[in-house]
């Protein structure tokens, strides 16, 4: 049975289910240009097949959060529409083919195919944005940090919620320049910093999961890889906010003519505002989280997570394709 043809009723763990043929598909293409230099390649060849699957999906959906306008991007475009039209399922879609375009170019750690969906209209829309500051961190924490506190007092927290002490907290920054102040921060207060110059979704949910080895994210990172963290974690039941960021003073002007807060941060019910949430991530390269696509002659293995709400179930699943053609 073709499981992307799932009957009606369909169950969250069901569709889920269904829509890991998308991530994986968006890995498997993306393979081919792994370590090659050119990222356009490997983005197109992601974006492509992702969109060919969510196009045979049970549902109407629509692109809230993707490769940007239609002038840039053919496929996956903000706005665009997947699936069935008339379909009585209803979901906005928040889709990175590949998190970590020039990092797979380089042939480096922790780049991903993830997608996340919820209900029409529960999904918080960041408009023009590009970046946000996020703060992850397990379900103990939830309700407890404060975003105004610095970074000391929010370790301290963290700690004495999850009943650790500073010094055995490890806190996931992505590595770029903009974080070395957060870094010394973090290095002052006594806890440990894992550095990754991608995958910071990876991060955000691993932060999530208690007993992971990551016990916080912080830092600025892209906004399609928050909002789709965002989702995961409201299954998960961990603590999520995020603060819009912008880095370059063009995205400064968008977001405020959008009429969008710097300075807010905003809960993970404010960015997700249902419990009914599908998130699947499928590792391109091996990284933190999951291990990336193997080839052999015949076949393509592949490892994806998969989360749905509001049951908060996770499952981590290894699969070995036929290889086409």
């Amino acid at each position: 049975m073709d499981m992307l043809k799932t009957p009606e009723p369909c169950s969250s763990e069901l569709f889920v289910y269904a829509l890991r043929q998308a991530t994986e598909a968006a890995a498997r293409a993306a393979y081919h240009w792994i370590g090659r230099g050119d990222k356009g390649q490997g983005d197109f060849a992601a974006i492509h097949a992702m969109r060919e699957k969510l196009d045979q999906l049970p549902c109407d959906g629509r692109v809230l959060i993707g490769e940007g306008s239609p002038d840039e991007f053919p496929e996956l475009y903000t706005g665009e529409k997947v699936g069935d039209p008339v379909h009585p399922l209803k979901l906005d879609i928040a889709a990175d083919p590949i998190e970590g375009t020039s990092y797979l170019a380089k042939g480096m750690t922790n780049a991903m195919a993830v997608i996340a969906m919820t209900p029409r209209g529960a999904m918080f829309d960041p408009g023009p944005a590009f970046y946000m500051e996020k703060f992850s961190g397990p379900p103990a924490v939830k309700g407890l940090i404060d975003p105004a506190m610095s970074v000391a007092d929010k370790l301290s927290v963290l700690a004495k919620a999850t009943g650790k002490v500073v010094d055995d907290l490890t806190v996931y920054v992505q590595e770029k320049p903009r974080h070395r102040d957060l870094v010394e921060a973090i290095h002052k207060a006594g806890a440990r910093v894992a550095l990754y110059p991608a995958g910071d979704v990876a991060g955000a949910i691993l932060a999530a999961i208690p007993g992971s080895g990551i016990d916080a994210l912080m830092g600025t990172g892209g906004v399609p890889e928050g909002m789709i963290s965002a989702a995961a974690i409201k299954a998960l039941g961990g603590e999520f906010m995020a603060r819009i960021d912008p880095q370059l003073a063009t995205e400064r002007q968008a977001v405020l003519a959008a009429g969008l807060s710097l300075e807010r941060w905003y809960g993970l019910d404010d960015l997700v505002k249902s419990d009914q949430v599908y998130f699947c991530a499928t590792g391109i390269t091996t990284g933190l989280m999951l291990e990336g696509v193997e080839r052999t002659k015949e076949l393509e293995k592949t490892q994806t997570m998969l989360v749905a709400g509001p049951s908060g179930t996770r499952q981590i699943l290894t699969t070995w394709h036929k290889r086409e053609g």
